[in-house]
């Protein structure tokens, strides 16, 4: 995993929070943990039909 971490604010509905929450306390993982783990299966499955997302580096990492 990347050692150079953004940080960013993300929103979700009290319910769903919690169930992620509840998911992540199950799986012993921390509530980021578990939005990483998710996201990343997210973007797998995506690939996997789609195509590998290439990687813009400088837009990746401006701010």
């Amino acid at each position: 995993m990347a050692t150079n971490r953004i940080q960013t604010g993300i929103r979700f509905e009290p319910e769903l929070l919690y169930k992620i929450t509840q998911i992540a306390k199950s799986n012993k993982r921390s509530l980021n943990a578990q939005l990483e783990f998710l996201a990343q299966n997210c973007v797998d499955e995506y690939e996997k039909e789609n195509g590998e997302i290439p990687l813009d580096e400088e837009a990746l990492y401006s701010k």
